[in-house]
């Protein structure tokens, strides 16, 4: 019989076993997929299939028991064969849970410990579709979760050079001092010289200003950050400063996406979906050149009518065309923090669910094991940047003949409008 004939048996049991699963789509895959696996296991120790007739049958099938499967998906009812002589229980139950899982649930029993309410771990415990928790396992699993966070944390970034940074800080509450307070998770991501996405690094600081940022980006050059030419950001305070200082030779780039946001607080609502679409006319240019004409464009046509918002663009220019000094083909990627928000969305998807977290370790626990987790993930996809076009960019850059491309465009521009 092949693999994928292979069907749990029928049966009393078994049906009210399934029967009582969820009846969500992505649960019910996985409660199949690993009933196949369970029975193709056993149809090898047996060496027969079930019902089948054979000279070299060794064993038989004896029933089955119900075993809660913990998965991202929710709790998971399988029904596990049983044999008649000896036993059998699948590898996959055995595994321990991926890492992010393991985090939620470590952050769960933490809170169990410093003595949150019951019924709070249970809301928890139940929002992540966990049935039940055992306090030893869970503090074995903490302690391993926590030397593998901090090896990912604390390792060597030696796949420079990374030409390309993006950086953004999330906002998390936390129990201190008896009251809770908001602390900033700090993370970085970045372009290696292999042109896939890399976490660089992962931080809880109390405030954004500050020591706060050189400190981290400090950390990320002692680990060996280096070759970064342009860092894609918010505009955090104390940020601009910390990466003149920290990180020489390389330019800063404002989000154009919340920059937009900024800029249309300065002009009536009536006026903001115009002004946006203005805005949007600097990024759609074909060269450096008319992206800054266009941009002394757009300053003229405010000024007109809103004077405030004209000044406050007229001021952002170089924040926010840092990226016109590359290749185009890079201009998509760099020019706001879009992939980092992506990967923010992520990362709260699983903080939401605990909401308040008891400590700052169980924050860097619980972030930590996702980007570690993401961070696998992207090693395995296609590269987020070519090479030819990596090569291209430090090329253009390193050339003494274009150190000063944007400026001279600049210049070109000023020029024309006089």
């Amino acid at each position: 019989m092949a693999v994928n004939d292979i069907v749990p048996a029928a049966g009393e049991y078994l049906e009210d076993t399934l029967a009582a699963a969820s009846p969500d789509l992505l649960r019910t895959m996985i409660r199949e997929f690993a009933q196949r696996m369970m029975d193709a296991e056993v149809e090898q120790l047996c060496g027969a299939g079930y019902g089948e007739i054979s000279s070299e049958r060794v064993n038989t099938r004896n029933g089955y028991r119900t075993r809660p499967w913990d998965t991202r998906a929710g709790s998971i009812e399988l029904a596990v064969p049983r044999l008649r002589q000896g036993s059998y229980f699948p590898d996959f139950l055995l595994d321990k849970r991926r890492r992010a899982e393991r985090a939620l649930t470590s952050v769960v029993a933490t809170s169990y410990l410093l003595g949150v309410s019951t019924r709070r771990v249970e809301k928890l415990a139940e929002a992540m579709g966990i049935t039940s928790l055992s306090k030893s396992q869970v503090s074995a699993m903490a302690a391993e979760l926590d030397g593998m966070v901090e090896q990912f944390r604390s390792r060597p970034l030696d796949a420079g050079p990374y030409t390309f940074v993006w950086i953004d800080a999330l906002t998390q509450k936390v129990r201190e001092g008896g009251r809770t307070v908001t602390v900033h998770a700090l993370v970085a991501t970045g372009v290696n010289a292999d042109g896939l996405r890399e976490i660089l690094g992962l931080d809880v600081v109390s405030s954004e200003d500050g020591a706060g940022w050189p400190a981290f980006l400090r950390g990320l050059v002692a680990r060996g950050l280096s070759g970064v030419l342009m860092v894609t950001s918010d505009c955090h305070a104390g940020l601009r400063d910390a990466i003149a200082s920290t990180l020489p030779g390389a330019s800063w780039q404002r989000c154009r996406t919340h920059y937009a946001r900024n800029l249309i607080t300065r002009v009536p609502k009536s006026a903001q979906p115009w002004v946006a679409t203005m805005l949007r006319t600097i990024f759609e240019q074909p060269d450096a050149e008319s992206v800054y004409a266009q941009h002394r464009h757009v300053v003229q046509v405010l000024e007109a009518k809103y004077p405030k918002a004209a000044e406050h663009l007229d001021e952002a220019r170089e924040d926010i065309l840092a990226f016109a000094a590359f290749p185009k083909a890079v201009w998509r990627q760099t020019w706001s923090n879009n992939p980092q928000e992506r990967l923010n969305k992520e990362i709260r998807r699983r903080t939401d669910v605990v909401g308040i977290f008891p400590n700052r370790d169980s924050i860097v626990r619980l972030v930590g094991a996702v980007l570690a987790e993401q961070n696998d993930e992207w090693t395995e996809q296609r590269r987020y940047m070519g090479l030819e076009v990596l090569a291209e960019c430090r090329k253009n850059t390193d050339s003494p003949d274009s150190k000063n491309k944007t400026n001279d465009a600049k210049v070109t521009i000023e020029a024309i409008a006089s």
